[in-house]
This record gives C-alpha cells, sequence and structure tokens, in this order.
C-alpha cells in the first residue's frame, strides 16, 4: 500500500447481502458474486467470488496474464478447457489455472453450475517495481 494508506480492514459480509454481477466475457445466464476484493473489502492479494452458471452459460476461454486461479466446484457439472485440453469436472473437484494459460468453463449439466473462484493478484497487472 501506498505511504499513507491505512493497514487492511478485516470484513464480514453475508453472502445473500451481495448483488450477483454479469461479468464481461460470461455469457447465458454467468453470474458472480465479488465477495473479497479490495473495495469493499480491503484485500490486497487476493478476489474470492461465488459463481453460479445455469445450463449452457459460459465463460469465453481467456488467459490472464499475471493471476493464478483457483476453482472450486460446489454442485453441478461442466467442462472445463484449460491450455486445449477439455476435461468434465463436478462437485468437489478442485482445478489450478495458472497465468497466461487459456481457459474457459462450459455448464453442461441439467442443472445450475455452483463454484467458487480465488483469483491471485485481484487485478491482471505486473506488480510495481517502486
Amino acid at each position: 500500500m501506498a505511504e499513507g494508506d491505512a493497514s487492511p480492514r478485516g470484513s464480514i459480509r453475508n453472502v445473500v447481502e451481495v448483488m450477483w454481477e454479469d461479468l464481461p466475457g460470461h455469457f447465458g445466464g454467468a453470474y458472480s458474486k465479488m465477495l473479497v476484493r479490495p473495495e469493499p473489502s480491503g484485500s490486497r492479494l487476493i478476489d474470492y467470488r461465488i459463481s453460479t452458471y445455469q445450463p449452457k452459460a459460459y465463460v469465453e476461454p481467456h488467459a490472464h496474464g499475471v493471476q493464478e486461479q483457483v476453482y472450486h466446484i460446489l454442485e453441478g457439472e461442466a467442462l472445463m478447457e484449460i491450455d486445449g485440453q477439455q476435461r468434465v469436472v463436478r462437485r468437489h473437484d478442485v482445478i489450478f489455472v495458472p497465468p497466461g494459460i487459456t481457459h474457459a468453463i462450459y455448464n453442461t449439466g441439467l442443472v445450475d453450475l455452483t463454484f467458487i473462484v480465488v483469483t491471485s493478484p485481484p487485478d491482471d497487472v505486473e506488480p510495481s517495481s517502486v
């Protein structure tokens, strides 16, 4: 944090109180709740969200420059694509995606797909060398 910034603060949020967001690159009823981010939580290194994808919803193939991600499937079934390889994922599967690897997730099931995504750092920018 820059000089003069306050120390990060702890926070408690109830998931029910957070609005679902329709994020760019997500289609067909793919929504996320941004639970821990720099704003409003004060997190410096973590983006923690819960996502729900209706049947046939998906995020288009994409890659992150510096971010790494962990997906934890809570409910449903999906096709996870990582670096051109596809695999069916379901409840209790945990997926790691390193920076620079193209990935996508498609709800191929008949029910909603619900999963947690943890991303670090929260924004896809190179850290400052100041």
